[in-house]
């Protein structure tokens, strides 16, 4: 019988698959850590822009569920916003970040952030685990009572008179409240695999509905399930430090230091100012990393150096 020599082929296949096998075996002691864990998740930002990223993302999340972990994804919609606003000749302002909401964009927000947005997560999320019935459920802050808000406050000083005075942002809140119990019963489920999709909208206690940043919700939402990690997926690769290097690890106070020293800047302070807040609410750590990057969740949790910069008590 003559032997047919394996191909180059053949061979480069066969070492990616020992490959494979050395990768989650050198991963299971970090399987073990996040068994049956929570890990609040926001996703937005240029981390949605992009289909197939997206649909990565959500293949990420169908197999951290199918790994133990309990996955709960809050994500943004700014640029969607932006969009849907643009296109019915309606002009954004925005004050230190966040979009001036009259009642006309606070209809458009909600259509786009629980309507198309939380609906198109869901489905990938579902889509992606269909062999193995992992479904997303895409909800907003007005479900079950998950998010009770108040309306945002901002001042601004005049530069000529120095005076301050309250600038109305309009439909914008404040999270109060998180009740999780919702959440809890979908992630707690033994018999079906739900991965919670909540949209930053929230309810107040006078009635009114308020567009509300994504982290601060993803923070808040976390505080309350008091989750093992908070994973904030951005475009930036983590915190650098005055050189420009990504920061690995940091304490709350290191964080605060940064902020006051004037090394972190523009929108890096409210991602520290909602991790800081996550962890003194009962989280145990938040991770800055990049959502661009595949499998960026993956190695953060899986892996001994992780993937972004981890903040701590």
């Amino acid at each position: 019988m003559n032997q047919v020599p394996i191909t180059e082929d053949e061979r480069q296949s066969e070492d990616r698959s020992w490959a494979t096998a050395r990768t989650l075996a050198e991963a299971l002691p970090y399987i073990q850590v996040y068994d049956r864990q929570t890990v609040v998740i926001k996703y937005g930002g240029h981390a949605m822009g992009d289909e197939a990223v997206a649909k990565q993302f959500a293949a990420d999340v169908v197999l951290l569920k199918l790994m133990g972990v309990n996955p709960v994804v809050v994500h943004g919609g700014g640029p969607q916003i932006s969009a849907m606003l643009d296109r019915a000749g309606v002009k954004s302002e925005f004050v230190d970040g966040l979009r001036v909401t009259d009642a006309a964009t606070m209809q458009i927000a909600e259509m786009v952030l629980s309507g198309a947005v939380n609906k198109e997560i869901a489905n990938w999320i579902t889509e992606a685990g269909k062999q193995a019935d992992v479904r997303g459920v895409g909800l907003s802050g007005k479900d079950a009572g998950l998010l009770t808000v108040e309306k945002t406050r901002r001042t601004r000083r005049d530069p000529d008179s120095m005076i301050e005075h309250e600038v109305d942002l309009g439909f914008v809140g404040e999270p109060t409240k998180v009740d999780p119990k919702l959440i809890r019963g979908l992630i707690a489920s033994e018999s079906e695999d739900w991965v919670p999709v909540i949209a930053p909208i929230g309810v107040s206690d006078d009635g009114k509905t308020y567009n509300v940043n994504a982290d601060t919700v993803a923070g808040a939402v976390a505080g309350s399930l008091q989750a093992k990690r908070m994973l904030l997926l951005t475009d930036v690769k983590g915190v650098l430090d005055k050189d420009g290097q990504v920061i690995r690890q940091m304490t709350v106070a290191e964080a605060e230091r940064l902020i006051a020293d004037g090394v972190a800047t523009g929108g890096m302070i409210p991602k520290l100012e909602t991790a800081m807040a996550a962890v003194k609410a009962g989280v145990e750590a938040v991770v800055i990393l990049d959502g661009r990057r595949s499998h960026a969740m993956l190695v953060e949790l899986f892996t001994e150096h992780g993937a972004g910069t981890l903040v701590k008590a």
